[in-house]
């Protein structure tokens, strides 16, 4: 079997002679030589963890496209990359690329949300499940849904799925018609779902996250969702990469109508020469077997020559999020 390179890199530092926790810092190496690894998405799955994320074309294939890789971890800290999901030989729809994956488990399997990349207006969102977490079937109806209506381009990208209050809900960035706004839509689909096509209805016919805020620019994308004390809690990335992206967090108590818990990024990007100080963005917030919350996301120094995965853990106080 093939060996996939990937880099790792552990900081260890010291704080009032106690050595700390060591930071995760995760960057795929095999397809440019150079880290690289963005929009990460984690599931605990049959005893470990497993990272899904988004790697780069070939340095010397450009046409190779974006694609998904996989890693595992015991610890959430140390990650090794274990494969990587490639366009399938029969999906014409992805041929250029995938990527941007979000993942749920239920019934045994993974089932891993992610757009298509490389088709601008008609990138749309698609389905795949696995029993092992490493090999996918696509879902037949496949691209699953695209986003209708004059409020927006008619594409869906950054998917993310979630379980709430007896229906799921798909939660997608897409642009304004003149693409250059980027908003966060939502669709819902009935509890006993599939999730092929026929399953989604558009639940609310505009956009339900819209850059508003300084910080945000001209773009809220990357929404990653926890439910908390019978409310659902998004962590999204707000501004385009290297504007600089950084995160923010807002709540809803039905999935449809959301208000921001902070006008002020709850991850900013990092002060001049720290690892991030390009970016802190594309979120996903992982809630363990155990209720424990960590906040994933992406960042580099060099305005997106590299790209690094890292996590924080995120802790709870009367129901507002926080770090230690």
């Amino acid at each position: 079997m093939k060996t996939y390179l990937s880099f790792l890199i552990l900081i260890c530092t010291a704080f009032s002679g106690k050595a700390q926790s060591p930071q995760m810092m995760f960057g795929d190496t095999s397809r440019t030589g150079t880290p690289f690894a963005k929009d990460p998405h984690v599931v605990n799955f049959n005893g470990r963890y497993l990272m899904y994320f988004s790697i780069p074309p070939f340095k010397n294939d450009p046409e190779s496209g974006w694609n998904i890789g996989i890693a595992e971890s015991r610890d959430l800290i140390h990650w090794e990359k274990i494969g990587e999901i490639t366009p399938g030989p029969d999906a014409e729809y992805e041929k250029k690329g995938l990527c941007a994956p979000g993942a749920l488990v239920r019934d045994g399997k993974v089932h891993l949300f992610y757009q298509t990349y490389g088709n601008g207006r008609n990138d749309a969102i698609c389905h795949a499940s696995s029993k092992d977490g490493i090999r996918f079937e696509r879902n037949p109806t496949n691209p699953i849904f695209r986003p209708t209506g004059e409020w927006n381009c008619g594409r869906a990208i950054d998917a993310e799925v979630c379980e709430f209050k007896g229906q799921y809900f798909l939660y997608f960035a897409t642009r304004d018609p003149a693409f250059k706004i980027q908003m966060v839509g939502v669709a819902t689909a009935p509890a006993g779902t599939n999730f092929n096509r026929e399953d989604w209805t558009q639940a609310v016919d505009a956009p339900i996250l819209y850059p508003t805020l300084p910080w945000e620019g001209e773009c809220i994308e990357g929404a990653s969702i926890t439910e908390q004390g019978g409310k659902l809690y998004m962590f999204y990335a707000g501004a385009y990469n290297n504007w600089p992206q950084q995160v923010g967090v807002a709540t809803s108590d039905d999935g449809l109508h959301w208000q921001r818990l902070f006008n002020e990024p709850f991850l900013p990007n990092g002060k001049p020469g720290e690892w991030n100080e390009s970016e802190s963005g594309h979120p996903h917030i992982f809630t363990d077997h155990d209720g424990r919350t960590y906040l994933f996301f992406q960042g580099n120094k060099d305005k997106g020559r590299s790209w690094f995965l890292s996590q924080k853990e995120v802790l709870w106080k009367d129901l507002t999020p926080y770090f230690k």
